[in-house]
């Protein structure tokens, strides 16, 4: 996926889960966060930033954060893109099979999956997650607790029971990492509910980005540890 308008800025505070102040071209300016979750580890004092220019005047700010560098790392903590990415990848590498049907935003039993897949052998159910919390080139999920997140697990393990084919895939928004896990420490429920829906017959599937300030692709997988 490509982005229009990147600018370089530098992160200045973030007074709650939706702006940050941010300085661009030498002004302090109202930023938009395309990420409500914490990245504490991400936004630091004066961090180098990445945002995308939008002159719409319903807009309530002209800019929204796209990345990130953290040390020698590119990471994109746009929670928007890796539906996107996955959209683009399953039609143009089609990972599972010929693409018959995709629909994004698919209802099964009580949750909303992100995309039903059928091919000529299987029909499929996916559920994507965003992945930017990382540590000496391992990367975790989630960076807070997500009981959203367990829910979703229980219900594709239903639709494995229900004959359906079933995968979560990871999005790792940076590149060069050594290994996936759930992180355990921060969630524990998510992570015995991950191994069980693999157990169930549900694939656990990570893929890493490369990463560019203007841009997002899924390039290959990365191990996962359970």
């Amino acid at each position: 996926m490509q982005y229009s308008n990147i600018q370089r800025a530098t992160f200045l505070s973030r007074p709650n889960r939706f702006i940050a102040h941010i300085e661009v071209d030498g002004r302090e300016e109202v930023c938009h966060v395309k990420n409500t979750g914490r990245c504490r580890e991400l936004l630091t004092d004066r961090a180098t930033i990445y945002v995308e220019h939008n002159d719409d005047p319903k807009r309530k700010t002209k800019y929204s954060l796209i990345a990130v560098e953290k040390g020698g790392l590119l990471i994109n903590m746009d929670s928007q893109a890796p539906n996107k990415v996955v959209g683009e990848w399953l039609l143009e590498k089609e990972p599972f099979g010929k693409v018959k049907l995709l629909k994004s935003e698919c209802t099964y039993g009580s949750s909303r999956f992100d995309f039903y897949l059928e091919t000529e052998a299987e029909k499929m159910f996916i559920e994507v997650k965003g992945v930017t919390l990382e540590e000496e080139g391992v990367v975790r999920f989630p960076d807070a607790p997500t009981e959203r997140g367990v829910k979703h697990l229980q219900e594709l393990c239903s639709c494995v029971e229900a004959g359906y084919k079933a995968a979560v895939v990871f999005v790792v928004q940076m590149e060069g990492m050594k290994y996936f896990e759930p992180n355990d420490k921060t969630h524990p429920q998510f992570g015995e509910a991950l191994r069980q829906a693999r157990k169930a017959g549900v694939q656990v599937l990570a893929y890493e980005c490369h990463v560019t300030p203007s841009s997002l692709v899924i390039t290959k997988e990365v191990p996962v540890r359970l």
